[in-house]
């Protein structure tokens, strides 16, 4: 895989994680670093991020989470690229691998090693702005990486479903006003979920939420204390602070 040529080298998560990507279009941002923030995992398991885009949500899981096995799965062959390359970047070569893969089709994902109950962890940014609800970006990438068709969603879920073993866990980031897409979604298989919501300011509605679900899980629907990202004033809050940048985890990745 080709590496595109007009990109920049960035440090993340206070410089725990270097990262190549596009100089233009869409980059690596907060809901990436927050998607592995609320991620559990243990050194030794599987784990698959979904439209991994360069890698930034799957290296941020693997750089907390030493001898973690990760796959990163993005359609367009440029980004895999990138996360290959971001692969090579931070040292992970012996643990983790980018491949270039519509993580829809079953019949690639088996040819790469991930059949049917094989992951101990999928996590996942999918793409989640309705284009019925707002003007679409002209770039062809930026649209694939923010727009979802429909039906998205429950195939992506349906995807990590299987690829996870039993009891193996999904952590997924989405829209906070479409919450019940989700839980509708995770319905058929998952169970065990927990959400907590990421809050752009105090006493602002939600514009985030973290959601976390066990194959075959069950219990009662969970609530964790939200992440407000800004005080009043628009500083970062101490305890955002401490998750981009200090690499803290989540209270929900708390298993």
């Amino acid at each position: 895989m080709a590496v595109e040529p007009d990109t920049t080298e960035d440090a993340v998560l206070g410089g725990r994680l270097r990262l190549r990507q596009p100089r233009r279009g869409h980059r690596v941002g907060h809901d990436a670093i927050l998607l592995a923030a609320a991620t559990f995992a243990r050194g030794g398991e599987t784990a698959a991020d979904l439209g991994s885009g360069v890698g930034g949500a799957g290296l941020a899981l693997a750089a907390r989470v030493q001898n973690l096995d990760v796959t990163l799965l993005e359609i367009d062959a440029g980004l895999a690229a990138l996360a290959q390359e971001n692969v090579r970047l931070n040292a992970m070569e012996a643990r983790g691998r980018a491949i270039v893969c519509d993580v829809e089709d079953q019949a690639a994902l088996a040819e790469a090693g991930l059949g049917p109950a094989s992951l101990d962890r999928v996590l996942m940014n999918p793409p989640f702005n309705d284009e019925r609800r707002l003007n679409v970006s002209p770039d062809p990438r930026r649209r694939l990486a923010h727009v979802a068709g429909p039906g998205l969603l429950n195939r992506w879920i349906a995807t990590a479903g299987c690829l996870l073993k039993p009891q193996g866990t999904l952590t997924l980031i989405w829209r906070a006003d479409a919450l019940a897409d989700v839980l509708a979604a995770l319905k058929p298989v998952f169970g065990g979920i927990g959400m907590l919501p990421v809050f752009p300011r105090p006493n602002m509605p939600a514009i985030r939420v973290l959601v976390r679900a066990a194959k075959s899980g069950s219990g009662a629907l969970r609530d964790y204390s939200g992440l407000v990202l800004n005080d009043v004033k628009n500083r970062p809050t101490a305890q955002a602070e401490a998750v981009l940048r200090g690499g803290e985890t989540l209270e929900i990745a708390k298993e």
